[in-house]
């Protein structure tokens, strides 16, 4: 009878202990099962719907300057800080952009803005380039309200690189909307920008410390 105790009370933490991996590993498994499915809905979120995560636009302000970034297709950029200026958005515009900035100036005093309206910033290479070879421009204008005008899945990067480099400046975003909508994606090449400008955001934040929010 002892003999038969003994041997129970030998098997029983056994199984006990037998169990306690398996159930750890239960644990972990759904863990990350959960980890990977969230993974999944962010980068459909991402991939489907980056109008949303990838747009920043402050709506109708008015401020001191405006600055028109080069890049995008078709000059929409200019086109739209033509609309801009003409309905009163700020006084004085910098296009900015090594290649671009020329060709922007030229589009817009064509469209009616005269030249003293405008200044050049032909250096810039890439959007941190935009932001810190322009802030010297916008404090030698004295200006504290700023309007940032890109692309819209351009339009966050942008403005998050000017916010960073000059905190002390109000900046605001009015992007252009062309090939906004997801049936213009493919023939413009719009869903491979937004997947060049998740990774660009990633680049800001991990070389640079430019927060993607």
């Amino acid at each position: 009878m002892i003999a038969k105790t003994g041997v129970f009370s030998h098997t029983g933490p056994v199984a006990k202990s037998a169990s306690r991996p398996r159930s750890a590993f239960v644990k972990y498994f759904r863990r990350l099962a959960g980890l990977c499915l969230l993974t999944l809905l962010a980068g459909g979120a991402a991939l489907f719907y980056p109008q949303h995560l990838l747009t920043v636009d402050s709506g109708p302000v008015t401020a001191d300057v405006m600055v028109v970034l080069g890049g995008g297709s078709n000059s929409e950029r200019a086109k739209h800080a033509v609309e801009l200026y003409r309905a009163g958005a700020a006084p004085k515009i910098i296009c900015s952009g090594l290649g671009d900035a020329a060709a922007n100036g030229n589009l817009l005093k064509k469209a009616g803005v005269p030249a003293s309206a405008l200044l050049l910033e032909d250096q810039s290479r890439n959007t941190r380039e935009n932001a810190q070879l322009s802030i010297p421009l916008l404090r030698r204008l004295g200006a504290k309200r700023v309007i940032i005008v890109t692309s819209w899945y351009h339009s966050r990067r942008a403005w998050l690189c000017f916010r960073h480099y000059a905190p002390d400046i109000t900046f605001y975003s009015r992007p252009a909307y062309a090939g906004y909508p997801a049936s213009a994606w493919w023939p413009q090449s719009i869903r491979g920008r937004c997947g060049a400008e998740y990774l660009k955001l990633l680049e800001h934040l991990f070389y640079y410390g430019i927060s993607p929010v």
